[in-house]
C-alpha cells in the first residue's frame, strides 16, 4: 500500500518528492563513500581532501575520480531507478528502457554526433563570449574562475597516456554520466514537466535548461542546452531511452578519446574546437542535425511518445 500511494501523484507534487529522493540518495552515498574511503585512502587523506592545487599528485587524483564515479552512482542512477519503481512499478517501462528502435537509428545518431561537433563547437565559442553589465563584474568574474577550475579538473581527469587509463575515464566521464544523467532527466525531469505543461517541447526545453546548469559551468551554458535538447527530442521521436543514452556516451567518448590522441601525440592539440569559429562549418552542421532528427522521427513513427498518454 506504501508503494502504490505513490502512484498517480500530481505532476508538482511528484517533482518536490523526486527533489527530496534525489537529495536523500545523495548524502546516502556520500556518507557511505567517505566510510569505505577511511580505510582505503586512509584518514588524513578524508579529513584534507584534495583541492585544485593537488591536481599534479596522482594519489589525489585517484581520490577525486573516487568520489566523482560516487557521485554520478548516488546522485544520477541510482535515484531515477527508485523513483521510476515507486511512480509506476516497473522500471524498464517508467524509463523507456523496454522499448526497441529500428536498427537504422542506431546508426543515425553515431553520425548525428559526430556532425553535431561544429556546431556545438561554434555555440560554445559564442557563449564564452557572453559578458555580464559592468555593475555584475564580480559575479562574471566568480563565473570565469569557477569555469577555469572545472576546466583544470577536467584536464587533470584525461590527462591519461595508457589504455587501462583511458578505458576508466571512458567508464567515469562517459558511461556512468550517459545512463544517469539520461535516467535522470530525460526518465523522470523531463517526463514530469511534460505532464506539468502538457507539451513535450516544454518538458524537453525546461529539462535540458536544468541538465545544463547543474554542471554549473556558466559560459558553457548553451551548447549543454542544446544537446540536452536534442536527446530530449531522441527520446520522445524514439519512444527508447536507448538513443539519448547513446548519443550522450558518444558526445563524451569523442571527446575522450580525442584528449587521450593528443596526450599521445596522434593528433594535433585543437582538433575537439573544431567548428568553433566557422559560421561555415556551424551552418553544415546544422542542416546535417536537422536531416538526421526528421529521418529519426520519420523511422520511429510507430514509438514516437505522446504527451497526454504520459499519466505517470
Amino acid at each position: 500500500m506504501a508503494i502504490t500511494a505513490f502512484r498517480g501523484m500530481k505532476p508538482f507534487p511528484q517533482l518536490l518528492f523526486s527533489a527530496f529522493v534525489i537529495l536523500v540518495c545523495f548524502l546516502a552515498f556520500l556518507i557511505l563513500s567517505l566510510i569505505i574511503a577511511v580505510p582505503v585512502f586512509g584518514f588524513d587523506s578524508i579529513l584534507s581532501l584534495p583541492t585544485l592545487g593537488d591536481l599534479e599528485n596522482p594519489q589525489s587524483l585517484i581520490v577525486l575520480k573516487y568520489f566523482q564515479t560516487v557521485q554520478a552512482i548516488g546522485l544520477f542512477i541510482l535515484p531515477p531507478l527508485i523513483l521510476a519503481y515507486l511512480y509506476q512499478g516497473s522500471i524498464s517501462k517508467y524509463l523507456y528502457l523496454n522499448k526497441s528502435f529500428q536498427g537504422s537509428s542506431f546508426l543515425m545518431v553515431i553520425v548525428l554526433m559526430v556532425f553535431m561537433m561544429p556546431f556545438i563547437n561554434f555555440t560554445a565559442e559564442l557563449n564564452s563570449r557572453l559578458s555580464l553589465p559592468s555593475w555584475l563584474s564580480d559575479v562574471e568574474q566568480w563565473m570565469r574562475n569557477s569555469e577555469e577550475e572545472a576546466a583544470r579538473l577536467t584536464e587533470a581527469f584525461l590527462n591519461v597516456r595508457t589504455i587501462p587509463g583511458l578505458a576508466f575515464n571512458l567508464f567515469m566521464v562517459a558511461f556512468l554520466p550517459a545512463i544517469g544523467e539520461e535516467l535522470l532527466f530525460r526518465g523522470v525531469i523531463q517526463k514530469i514537466f511534460t505532464r506539468m505543461t502538457r507539451n513535450h517541447h516544454w518538458g524537453i526545453w525546461i529539462s535540458a535548461i536544468l541538465f545544463s546548469a547543474m554542471h554549473m559551468q556558466f559560459f558553457g551554458f548553451i551548447p549543454r542546452m542544446v544537446l540536452g535538447a536534442v536527446f530530449g527530442y531522441l527520446l520522445v521521436w524514439s519512444g527508447s531511452m536507448w538513443l539519448p543514452m547513446l548519443g550522450h556516451f558518444l558526445n563524451n567518448a569523442i571527446a575522450v578519446t580525442a584528449m587521450f590522441l593528443v596526450n599521445n601525440g596522434t593528433i594535433g592539440e585543437g582538433v575537439e574546437d573544431y567548428g568553433s569559429t566557422s559560421y561555415y562549418a556551424a551552418t553544415i552542421s546544422l542542416v546535417i542535425i536537422a536531416a538526421l532528427l526528421f529521418l529519426i522521427k520519420r523511422e520511429n513513427a510507430g514509438n514516437k511518445i505522446v504527451a497526454s498518454e504520459i499519466l505517470y
